[in-house]
């Protein structure tokens, strides 16, 4: 008899791939959800498993399911997970039911404030392209790859490890659930001040984390961040495998980034400082899966990054546009000066959106100060509507230049900013641009032929 799984909340990003991927190992998959968005609408459709109204319907819950998922928007007094606890079924966050369909696997995990999934991205490819088994688990769709999250009879499962909270159910982050035999930390730099509100309380969940993996378990981190450092360098951290790791050393020749390590060149489709610390880390953790350092960097020679990290938009014909879901004041920082280092005799004009919960806050803003001083123009744009939306208090232009400084300029109006980028770009311009959003809409049609 087919296993029947029940997500609530099935429209996610993560959520409706993880529908795809029950469905093909043959489940009987169902879900509800109040809202779904574009590109999980078409795809759930494609699949059959889009529901067929949008609302929570707690009939649909009966004793026959086997499994219950509870997505992390869902809420606590969501009418489906209410029935789901009067008939006593299994229910499971996300994270919860990965570990649960991988307790027999390698887990590995990636964590850290920014470059998660590029970096589990690269350690993906690499095994893909070396014909290793694995099954995985990426905060984006990748290339090569059909969907989002993948469970099958392989022997290691790759995972991005977020420390967003887990569900309503358990408020704790998701990467302390996947209970890892060998991870990596990319860096510490506050974010979700939401529901981490200090500094402190931030880098304790990083403490959790790293007391979650067994003794002489392999971690790989950046070893130039000193948050980092002071962990792994704290008494209950010593029973680890400490895998400290520094940028690659590289060259730039045009366009193109040339990795130099242990006498050998090695030609990137990918560029910037942070870029090569990622990789770095990931190429501690291929070594501890079986995969030699000259292998690794080969494969990582045909590696054209992911959507929305430094992804450079097609269509633009001569004119050199990027886009990344950079958001976090350190991930703004160093994409800005990653594209100036990488075309250090053009403008790069740099463009901004304040989108998160934590950006638009007024007590974080000051964080940003700097973050876009290497750009050689750089503007700030944010919505008055998605504050009004995430019921925030209203934001003044003055007070976000004050906080970014370097005579950054705001801008409140996508259709304004879009008649002004288009007046200024030219064949010596980057354009990039940052947000975790869309600039409500803004169209991306730059062009200069």
């Amino acid at each position: 008899m087919k296993k029947r799984v029940h997500l609530i909340s099935i429209g996610g990003a993560v959520m409706h791939n993880m529908a795809l991927c029950l469905s093909d190992l043959g489940y009987d998959v169902s879900g509800s959800d109040d809202e779904i968005f574009e590109p999980s609408k078409t795809r759930l459709e494609k699949w059959g498993l889009l529901p067929d109204a949008w609302g929570w319907f707690p009939e649909k819950i009966t004793s026959e399911i086997d499994a219950v998922i509870l997505g992390m928007h869902a809420r606590a007094d969501n009418p489906e997970l209410l029935r789901a606890k009067e008939l006593n079924l299994p229910i499971y966050s996300f994270p919860e039911y990965v570990y649960e369909q991988s307790r027999i696997k390698k887990r590995v995990v990636i964590a850290g404030s920014h470059g998660k999934t590029t970096t589990t991205a690269m350690l993906m490819h690499s095994l893909q392209s070396l014909g290793k088994e694995f099954d995985y688990l990426v905060g984006s769709q990748l290339e090569g790859f059909n969907t989002m999250v993948k469970l099958s009879d392989a022997p290691v499962i790759i995972i991005e490890g977020d420390e967003y909270l887990n569900s309503a159910l358990d408020p704790r982050p998701k990467f302390l659930f996947y209970k890892a035999h060998l991870a990596q930390i990319t860096g510490i730099a506050w974010d979700h001040i939401n529901v981490f509100p200090t500094w402190e309380n931030y880098v304790e969940q990083f403490r959790l984390f790293l007391a979650t993996l067994p003794d002489e378990a392999p971690v790989a981190w950046y070893s130039k961040d000193q948050t980092l450092k002071a962990l792994m360098s704290e008494s209950k951290s010593l029973r680890l495998k400490s895998l400290p790791y520094d940028t690659f050393s590289y060259t730039q020749q045009e366009d193109i980034c040339v990795v130099l390590y242990k006498n050998k060149r090695y030609p990137l489709k990918i560029f910037g400082a942070h870029n090569l610390q990622n990789m770095a880390g990931a190429m501690k953790l291929a070594k501890e899966l079986g995969i030699e350092e000259d292998d690794f960097l080969r494969t990582m020679m045909e590696f054209g990054g992911t959507a929305r990290r430094l992804e450079r938009i097609k269509g633009t014909g001569k004119l050199i546009v990027y886009r990344d879901f950079a958001h976090s004041p350190s991930k703004l920082k160093a994409t800005v000066d990653s594209v100036k280092d990488h075309f250090p005799n053009k403008k790069v004009l740099a463009v901004f959106e304040l989108h998160t919960f934590s950006s638009l806050q007024k007590d974080f803003l000051d964080e940003y100060a700097g973050c876009l001083s290497n750009a050689d123009e750089g503007i700030v744009f944010y919505s008055p509507r998605v504050l009004q939306h995430k019921k925030l208090p209203a934001l003044e232009p003055e007070e976000v230049s004050e906080s970014f400084g370097d005579g950054i300029q705001v801008m409140t109006e996508s259709s304004m900013l879009h008649a002004y980028l288009l007046a200024r770009v030219s064949e010596e311009t980057v354009l990039l641009l940052m947000s975790s959003g869309t600039f409500e809409g803004m169209p991306l049609d730059f062009k200069f032929s």
